[in-house]
């Protein structure tokens, strides 16, 4: 089954119209995909995970190592209700803290504030990119989400450690994602990330080439009016390596009040008598401006 991959550089010119064919269809048939030539700095992308690999290394393997999901493996336990990850969370907007959490380098601080900067700017040309399709104006996720102070986004950073019996344990129990956007740098060797679709669990290989792997959280599908899907993923714990997740999320503020857009509700709450005035004059019409219409009549216009 092979993954959807919106090439960006093809958004400029003749290619414009089938990739944005193609998103609309990763959108709403898969809720995840892969980009590619999307402009992020290739060298900062490297130096974050090179900088996170050096911090698990020197801050987290042994303290993983050593904590109660470790020992409960070693003791042959099959454990149900927990997650074979070392990880940490940073959060970049409204405000950060990156500079408080205990062990971060200066040089791992910088290197992923540069690196989130770039990938805002990238979440927001992507939802732009997902309004269009949607017949939304381009702005909307963003204002949506933003409110008086801006989106929210943080970085859920994971090190799924070599595990020595993956068959008791998940790297992470199968989950949705709570917010909007996901644009997630992962490992190029080890992979583990599954992703559920028509009824199978589909493997979701190594990132190559530099791009990155994107999946659509529950708000978005509510915002969407469910034509975009949040779809359940898991990790599967791995025998040989540790695999590199690093995973930005571009949420709506805290304080957001998020439900569908108007624009792509159905009419509701109309009178069928009223329904067949209109069909009965625009029949042999378009209905998609006689739904349109029918809203209008619903809300007493």
């Amino acid at each position: 089954m092979e993954i959807p991959v919106i090439d960006f550089s093809k958004l400029e010119g003749d290619e414009r119209s089938a990739t944005m064919g193609l998103l609309r269809q990763a959108c709403e048939k898969w809720g995840f995909f892969m980009i590619e030539n999307h402009g992020i700095d290739i060298y900062l992308m490297d130096n974050v995970k090179q900088l996170v690999n050096q911090h698990y290394e020197a801050n987290m393997k042994k303290r993983f190592y050593e904590s109660e999901v470790s020992i409960s493996l070693q003791k042959k336990e099959n454990i149900s209700n927990t997650d074979w990850e070392s990880t940490f969370f940073v959060w970049h907007r409204p405000s950060s803290n990156i500079y408080e959490i205990q062990g971060l380098s200066k040089e791992l601080c910088k290197a992923v504030d540069a690196y989130i900067d770039q990938l805002i700017e990238l979440a927001e040309n992507l939802s732009e990119l997902m309004c269009e399709n949607l017949g939304l104006e381009k702005s909307y996720i963003k204002e949506a989400f933003s409110r008086s102070k801006g989106p929210s986004v943080g970085t859920k950073v994971a090190i799924y450690p070599q595990c020595p019996r993956p068959d008791l344990v998940r790297g992470l129990r199968e989950h949705t994602d709570a917010g909007g956007i996901i644009l997630l740098l992962q490992d190029e060797q080890v992979p583990g990330l599954e992703f559920f679709k028509d009824g199978h669990w589909v493997d979701i290989p190594p990132s190559k080439n530099n791009r990155l792997f994107v999946n659509i959280g529950d708000q978005i599908e509510i915002l969407s009016n469910g034509m975009y899907k949040s779809i359940q993923h898991r990790v599967m714990a791995e025998k040989d390596g540790n695999r590199l997740s690093i995973a930005p999320f571009y949420n709506p503020n805290g304080e957001a009040i998020i439900s569908p857009a108007p624009k792509l509700l159905y009419p509701s709450h109309l009178r069928f008598h009223d329904y067949l005035n209109l069909y009965s004059k625009t029949k042999f019409a378009e209905k998609g401006p006689r739904f349109e219409y029918a809203k209008t009549l619903a809300n007493g216009h």
